[in-house]
């Protein structure tokens, strides 16, 4: 039978040689609104996708053979009985066989806390290896995902992995365009788009820790032209692995496949007698709804399984790095305390500077590795700074680094043999010039890491909030602790240590919020988000870059996982000055911070700051856990942007404009907000006004959802969007 294209109403599926299976060998896994079939027949060499996309009941899936319209793809293609193509597994056997051969043994389906789970287990047919491919519905979401464990069952002898990835899941073939996030410091997240040609488009990360800044491992590809933020049918993945990925997209003119794992260059993986391995997820989801669908699903999916601590609203806080920098003491901490606390904050966060004894922290030359207190500047200890802000009545964080050492250290002085380095070769160094990695694949470094935290929180319990950052790639690919035949596992036993540090710190330790930092979002992935509240987005604080950032960010994680803090103007990072009610517009669209040295602003700025620090406590609940809406994306017109989020019942909103530079015409586009209902009423409040007496003339007006969303609001007028650098947050109501 030839291969030929068929169309399904929505979306145009590839087929091969169609093959009919019995009603007990098809799966079908079915959220709201998404349906996963797969068929698994015992017997056979491999299971096969036969459809994503909008739910379909059982009875429909008859019609899929029918119709032809099932997708017909192997999960798992192996390697060596056939070697055309991207394969998913490849293996070298003991005796150096370089192909697998694999049976389904049984598909079971079964039930836990977190959905459906579809399980095929295979094993090759003379070799004692055992696989097992996993299918999930989450509950109450309408995100999937899947993953393999490989076991080697041999009495002697390494199975070793070559290649191991997580999912190789079909794309409908049509009019493709690809959404996916590079960045480096300072620029993450900047969202390309583009039409996906034929051949193969590479999604990768190679640096070893900070692996968002290269590339976001989270994509998106549209099946029948550009999608918008509304409109169209989008595929959305993402792999939750804190290392190297890699995910190669192949298209041809027929079909897409998406391969998505571990990036496996400089990894291969022995797999000794009675181990087993187990890939990371890939999680997926579709959306008939654009880009917006994509998203919201996505971020339901992250608050409820992807991060810790995702239904317990986050408290508004003042860093101090960029107030003071490593010019830390008793003195100022206590005086920015007391600051924040007045203007309504609720946790102070002391940033780098406040350790070392012999190397006291004053640069980023020195220090990291001894986390003792710096008498000079803190004389009586992190437990002056816990009273201090009990005094204050706010609570209390502090910044570790703990994955890192500077050769200049008390640490490195005793344990060099504890950095990560080549034998006979000198360290490469990185920040400051004396920055090295702790190698996390040796388990008394696992011991220190977790000490580090551990001797923190249990000498000072008050402590609320930890400040994890990471700062450095690996730069020297070698392990003292690793024996010479397992040196390619490096990349791979980094991370497995590190996650078990994580496990140890989140039994202990389970209510304290640790921030993931990394240079910024160097690490803003949900490889690492399980054991973390939220990550910094980046260095950068300008806030007119911090719309693009956070744009980017939102595609795959939600507002309460984001820090978007209010700085200093000029800022900080670009010299570029911005009035204060934009940057807090800005802010207030994730988890609402500030880095400034309030001392250094007018007594007319801090009173704007209190209230509108007042008004994000009104709608924190909708910012943190509603819905968003992306309206005007600011990478279609660059000088306007705005974006909304609503609760569930579409009861309660808040929405947020941006006006940034002179526009191209006069006029400002009238702003139509997707996300409310049409059947209801909402009243209008303008959230931070310059002068509360002069609020937006759209403040106390009722307007119907169905005018809201279909004719949308005027923001041209001189007290919304009528000037450079102008902005609006309006609260809705529903009457």
């Amino acid at each position: 039978m030839k291969n030929i294209l068929f169309s399904c109403g929505m979306c145009a599926l590839y087929v091969g040689a169609v093959a009919y299976a019995a009603p007990g060998d098809v799966h079908v896994l079915s959220s709201d609104k998404n349906s996963l079939v797969i068929t698994a027949k015992p017997g056979d060499g491999q299971a096969q996708y036969q459809y994503f996309g909008p739910r379909v009941s059982e009875g429909d899936v008859t019609g899929l053979f029918d119709a032809r319209s099932n997708y017909s793809t192997n999960t798992l293609p192996l390697f060596g009985m056939d070697s055309r193509g991207e394969k998913a597994l490849a293996v070298e056997m003991p005796d150096g066989n370089m192909s697998i051969d694999l049976k389904i043994e049984n598909a079971q389906r079964t039930s836990d806390d977190k959905g459906e789970l579809l399980t095929v287990t295979y094993k090759d047919k003379f070799y004692p290896v055992t696989v097992k491919q996993f299918f999930r519905r989450y509950a109450d979401t309408d995100v999937f995902s899947t993953w393999t464990e490989i076991a080697n069952n041999g009495k002697k002898g390494d199975v070793k992995l070559l290649t191991f990835a997580s999912a190789n899941v079909p794309v409908t073939r049509g009019d493709n365009y690809l959404t996916q996030f590079h960045g480096i410091w300072a620029e993450e997240g900047s969202m390309n788009e583009a039409p996906l040609p034929n051949g193969q488009s590479v999604i990768s990360a190679t640096s070893g820790l900070r692996t968002a800044f290269d590339s976001n491992p989270g994509f998106m590809i549209s099946t029948g032209g550009k999608a918008t933020e509304s409109k169209g049918d989008v595929f959305g993945g993402n792999l939750l692995w804190s290392g190297n990925h890699r995910t190669k997209i192949t298209a041809d003119n027929h079909r897409v496949t998406v391969l998505s794992g571990i990036n496996e260059d400089m990894s291969s993986f022995n797999l000794k007698p009675g181990q087993t391995f187990t890939t990371p997820e890939f999680i997926m989801t579709f959306s008939n709804e654009g880009k917006g669908g994509v998203s919201r699903a996505f971020h339901k999916w992250g608050r409820k399984y992807g991060m810790a601590h995702g239904d317990v609203a986050r408290d508004i806080l003042l860093n101090s790095w960029e107030g003071v920098y490593f010019k830390v003491n008793q003195e100022t901490m206590d005086q920015m305390m007391g600051d924040i606390a007045a203007l309504g904050g609720e946790l102070f966060v002391m940033d780098d500077g406040w350790f070392g004894d012999k190397y006291p922290r004053d640069n980023d030359h020195t220090s990291l590795g001894d986390w003792m207190v710096c008498e000079k500047k803190l004389p009586q200890g992190v437990k002056g700074l816990t009273d201090a802000a009990k005094r204050h009545g706010i609570k209390f964080g502090i910044w570790i680094e703990p994955e890192m050492v500077n050769t200049k250290s008390e640490l490195f002085e005793k344990h060099p043999e504890w950095t990560l380095q080549n034998r006979n070769r000198e360290i490469t160094q990185g920040r400051g010039g004396t920055q090295a990695v702790l190698d996390l694949c040796n388990p008394k470094v696992q011991d220190y890491v977790f000490s580090i935290t551990d001797n923190l929180l249990r000498e000072n319990p008050e402590i609320a909030y930890i400040k994890w950052d990471c700062n450095a790639d690996i730069m020297n690919y070698g392990s003292l602790y690793l024996p010479k035949n397992e040196q390619s596992e490096l990349y791979i036993r980094y991370q497995q240590g590190l996650h078990s540090v994580l496990d140890r710190i989140r039994e202990k330790y389970p209510d304290v919020v640790i921030q993931l930092c990394s240079s910024g979002g160097g690490r803003a992935s949900y490889g690492l988000l399980p054991w973390f509240d939220e990550f910094w987005t980046s260095d950068n604080t300008d806030a007119y870059q911090r719309i693009f950032l956070q744009w980017g960010a939102s595609h795959f994680y939600p507002a309460i996982a984001q820090a978007s803090h209010v700085s200093a103007s000029p800022n900080h990072q670009t010299k570029r000055e911005i009035p204060l009610k934009f940057r807090f517009d800005v802010a207030m669209t994730g988890r609402l911070g500030m880095e400034i040295q309030p001392k250094d602003m007018t007594d007319e700025e801090k009173e704007f700051s209190k209230r509108a620090i007042a008004a994000y406590k009104q709608i924190r609940p909708v910012v943190q856990f509603g819905d968003q809406y992306r309206l005007i994306s600011p990478y279609d017109n660059g000088s306007v942007a705005a974006l909304m989020y609503v609760d569930e019942k579409k009861d309660h909103a808040a929405v947020f404009a941006y006006r940034m530079n002179y526009l191209k015409e006069q006029g400002v586009p009238k702003l139509r907000l997707d996300g409310v209902d049409e059947n209801k009423n909402y009243r209008i409040k303008d959230l931070t006004p310059l002068n509360p007496k002069k609020p937006s003339k759209l403040d106390g007006k009722v307007v119907s959802g169905r005018i809201l969303k279909n004719a949308g609001l005027d923001l041209g007028d001189s007290r919304t969007l009528g000037r450079p650098w102008s902005s609006i947050a309006l609260e809705l109501t529903a009457e």
